[in-house]
Formats: structure tokens, C-alpha cells, sequence
């Protein structure tokens, strides 16, 4: 059973930077294409950037573009999501997931494994 840990969230000023990270235990992520979701108080969770199992592609959601960067290191069996220029409306808590079905390319695919989510508040 493939196990995920999320790190690195908590509270930040608008304008700083986090670096999430999300360990993976059980399983190898090798072969898992990996997302980072993000729900915010009151809302549904959102799809934000996926990035498949090779590292070699990625696709990032609206919400996500121009400030997030999806990585990997399955080495490490480990994904990160580096956010920048934060502002309060990213306010959230963000979750990493994964799915074997090869599908990081669409925002609605199943995820079987998630994590247990990181808080990230940012301060205006």
C-alpha cells in the first residue's frame, strides 16, 4: 500500500514562498503519476498540477500556473510543488495524490492514494 506524507506547509506573509513536499512510503512513486490538490475553507478540493511518473511531463490546472512548480525525485520517492509570490486566496489545505492509471493530464482522473494534507495560511 502506497502511503503519502505531505510537509512543508504553515503560515506566510503574501509575496513569500513555500516548498511542499510529499514523501511517499510502501511503494516505489516510479511508476505512480503524482498531482498536488489544494482545498480551501468552505470550498471543494482543486486540482492544481499533476506531473507524470517519468518527470517528463506536466499539467498545471488555472490555479496553478505561472507561480507553482511540480517536481520529482523518485529516488528520494518523493514529489515536491514550489509556490511562489503567494497571496491569501491560496489559502488552503494541500494534499498530494497519487494515481497508477497514467492519466496526470486530466484534472477529473481517479487518484487511488492521498495524503493527509499540509496546511498553508498566508497572511495579507
Amino acid at each position: 500500500q502506497l502511503q503519502l506524507v505531505e510537509s512543508g506547509g504553515g503560515l506566510v506573509q503574501t509575496g513569500g514562498s513555500l516548498r511542499l513536499s510529499c514523501a511517499a512510503s510502501g511503494r516505489t512513486v516510479s511508476t505512480y503519476d503524482m498531482a498536488w490538490f489544494r482545498q480551501a475553507p468552505g470550498k471543494g478540493r482543486e486540482f492544481v498540477v499533476a506531473i507524470r511518473w517519468s518527470g517528463g511531463s506536466t499539467y498545471y490546472a488555472e490555479a496553478g500556473m505561472g507561480r507553482f512548480t511540480i517536481s520529482r525525485a523518485n529516488a528520494k520517492n518523493t514529489v515536491y510543488v514550489q509556490i511562489k509570490s503567494l497571496k491569501p486566496e491560496d489559502t488552503a489545505v494541500y494534499y498530494c495524490a497519487a494515481t497508477p492509471y497514467g492519466s496526470f493530464w486530466n484534472p477529473k482522473g481517479r487518484y487511488d492514494y492521498w495524503g493527509q494534507g499540509t496546511q498553508v495560511t498566508v497572511s495579507s
